[in-house]
């Protein structure tokens, strides 16, 4: 590769890192100021008691802390609030209740407090679902904007591993010495 070639594709090489680089800083910003208006606390350790151990150990490390980052906002939509739903709906999910539910509300035989029991319930699991949905994609666009900034990374420190090699000075190339004719 010659070094006008290897000025271009380490220049390209830059600039296509940096814009990787500001938008993987862009998406982690948006989403912690995001985040952060919703001044949402981390549960602390007596809030956490009564969950299973896996979801214990994976919320220990944010005890106590604003829900600030992606990571911290898929620990909490999947290891506290999915933990909550489950436990409020003896494992159903927000679909099965609402079935319940709708199946219920039409049965004139059906106990009325029983329907309003589910009724709330639906309502509770579709809030819940609701935010889990608005973390987790918080989540998802935190991380790929870590993959833009990583990538971005990679791709200027190729850029100046293409313009080290391009311009490292090499050798001239050793020539067999020419024969001379003489004239005699």
């Amino acid at each position: 590769m010659n070094k006008t070639t290897s000025m271009i594709a380490s220049l390209i090489l830059f600039v296509v890192g940096i814009v990787l680089a500001v938008a993987g800083n862009f998406a982690h910003g948006y989403v912690s100021d995001q985040l952060k208006q919703e001044r949402i606390v981390m549960p602390a350790a007596e809030g956490i008691a009564n969950l299973p151990q896996a979801s214990q150990d994976a919320l220990k490390p944010y005890l106590g802390t604003d829900l600030d980052t992606g990571p911290k906002a898929q620990v909490y939509a999947n290891n506290y609030i999915w933990e909550h739903m489950m436990a409020s709906s003896q494992g159903k999910t927000y679909t099965e209740v609402s079935g319940a539910f709708m199946k219920a509300s039409k049965d004139p035989a059906a106990d009325k407090a029983e329907v309003a029991k589910l009724g709330e319930l639906r309502q509770t699991l579709f809030m819940g679902d609701s935010l889990r949905s608005i973390l987790l994609t918080a989540y998802a666009f935190w991380l790929m904007g870590s993959i833009a900034l990583y990538a971005g990374y990679a791709v200027i420190a190729a850029g100046a591993l293409v313009m080290l090699l391009g311009f490292a000075r090499r050798p001239a190339p050793l020539s067999a010495p020419q024969p001379t004719l003489s004239h005699a």
